[in-house]
């Protein structure tokens, strides 16, 4: 059944123009992929009846696999199937796709398909207090390849889910925040989607409420990444979660790994202490894949303070230089203060001048200005190929006495004291941090991206103030900047 589907699938992708199928975030699931998913659910041996819900369903991929695997289950006879579309284009393929399933199959197969809005439709049974239905439908099982489209912090589908919205949603994590709603207590739900809501603010409502409702028992990771919806030509971290819908905490979550999305039959795998995937007030999601990751996240959770409770913070650069073109020089004048880049970031130091355009402001505003004094700069993004996430340059005021006030470009991020400067040592002891390969490591398993995010960086665990203070003293003495020397000087504070 399932090859017949995939077989009239792509032909639907080959007839259907991309920017078209764009608009509903619409990307279809692999073969493989879809009976991977749908072999990750654990069935109960004592019922005869189970439901499912399918949101979002395409042409029916999911939802075949998942009723091709069933097949093999004597003792369930009745299956109740619900799935959500409303893409006009694609409803009579999905209608015809079930239909044949339901034909060629040996069970009870009642199919419902819903063309009503997903999230708009039931948003009052998720905010019930509003006046919803107190007793919601609710299922077995949860499926999906969710759409995966950024909205308006004014769509309807964000205006309607505030408990989990913030900013500029996208519809993938709305999706799965109501494909958790919908599930019954004790039932499973596998999801398809971006790796991207496991850290950051921007997603720490979704988090919150994802990870206390349900709970990650196995987290699938692709290592290519542009192989997961190849015959899309999609670039994106993606990743499949199954999560049961309970209060309990399990001691561990299985984490696998595989080349590409038609490569299952090689996979890694490595059952890992859930405390230590999931962590932290902000429900952070650490996607380890070897016992070397898992080293470095037993090593670093020792630690129990973050930059804001010693006094300091991760800031991100005022300045965003193509949209204040007017104040920006290229040669120092009367009243120019320096603007610094990532470029400015050597060895270890920030160096200036180096005869970049636009090394200079001239301006008025307060907001574009900060207090020179001593600060840690770190680089915001990094190009996938480099070897480290984590680049960063001492910055030291009295070399540049000549100035009250500097400048940073907004594509640096800058540590600054919240109260008082930071003194040499400090600065010195953050950079042994910050230049480590253990934190390199750190921050790469928290985020697949190749940006520095202030926000994960202050609540990353670090040592207290006088072992930060002592690690800079040693670095200063030693004169050597490189990261072995940081590796062994932090080695003596990981034990």
């Amino acid at each position: 059944m399932l090859d017949y589907i995939i077989e009239h699938t792509n032909k639907y992708i080959d007839d259907m123009p991309k920017n078209q199928r764009k608009k509903y975030g619409q990307f279809f699931t692999s073969k493989e992929t879809a009976y991977f998913m749908a072999g990750l659910y654990t069935i109960p041996k004592n019922k005869s009846k189970i439901s499912i819900l399918d949101a979002g369903a395409g042409s029916g991929i999911l939802s075949c696999a998942f009723l091709e695997r069933f097949e093999q289950i004597d003792s369930i006879q009745t299956i109740e199937l619900t799935c959500y579309e409303n893409d006009d284009n694609i409803l009579g393929l999905l209608k015809e796709n079930l239909q044949i399933c339901q034909a060629n199959s040996k069970k009870h197969i009642q199919i419902q398909i819903i063309t009503d809005n997903y999230i708009t439709s039931q948003y009052l049974d998720f905010n019930h207090m509003l006046g919803g239905n107190s007793s919601p439908q609710k299922y077995d099982f949860v499926i999906g390849n969710p759409p995966y489209r950024k909205i308006s912090k004014d769509a309807p589908e964000a205006t309607v889910m505030p408990e989990v919205c913030y900013g500029t949603p996208n519809l993938y994590f709305i999706f799965a925040a109501m494909g958790l709603f919908n599930l019954d207590t004790n039932g499973e739900m596998v999801y398809i989607i971006p790796r991207s809501w496991t850290s950051g603010a921007y997603f720490k409502r979704f988090r919150q409420y994802f990870l206390t409702e349900g709970k990650l028992e196995h987290i699938h990771l692709f290592v290519s990444r542009n192989k997961v919806f190849d015959i899309e030509d999609v670039l994106q971290e993606t990743i499949i979660i199954k999560v049961k819908k309970t209060n309990k905490i399990p001691e561990e979550i299985i984490i696998t790994s595989s080349q590409s999305n038609n490569d299952f039959d090689n996979l890694t795998s490595l059952t890992v202490p859930y405390s230590l995937v999931v962590s932290g007030s902000d429900y952070y999601v650490y996607l380890v894949t070897n016992e070397k990751e898992v080293s470095v996240l037993e090593r670093l959770h020792k630690f129990d303070k973050t930059l804001p409770d010693i006094g300091l913070k991760m800031k991100t650069g005022l300045t965003v230089d193509f949209r204040n073109r007017e104040i920006l020089r290229d040669d120092v004048e009367e009243g120019a203060i320096p603007l610094f880049y990532s470029q400015h970031i050597k060895q270890g130091e920030v160096q200036f001048p180096i005869q970049k355009e636009h090394e200079y402001i001239v301006t008025d505003q307060r907001g574009l200005m900060q207090d020179n004094r001593n600060y840690l700069f770190v680089k915001r993004f990094t190009a996938k190929e480099e070897r480290r996430r984590l680049q960063c340059g001492v910055y030291l005021s009295k070399k540049y006495p000549q100035y009250k006030k500097i400048s940073t470009q907004n594509k640096i991020n800058f540590v600054d004291g919240l109260i008082a400067e930071m003194s040499e040592c400090l600065v010195y002891g953050l950079y042994v941090i910050f230049n480590s390969t253990l934190y390199d490591e750190y921050y790469r398993i928290l985020n697949g991206s190749t940006q520095v995010n202030s926000t994960e960086i202050n609540a990353m665990p670090i040592p207290d103030l006088e072992s930060i203070q002592e690690m800079g003293r040693k670095l200063m003495k030693s004169k050597d900047m490189s990261e072995h020397n940081c590796n062994m000087i932090l080695e003596g504070y990981c034990e």
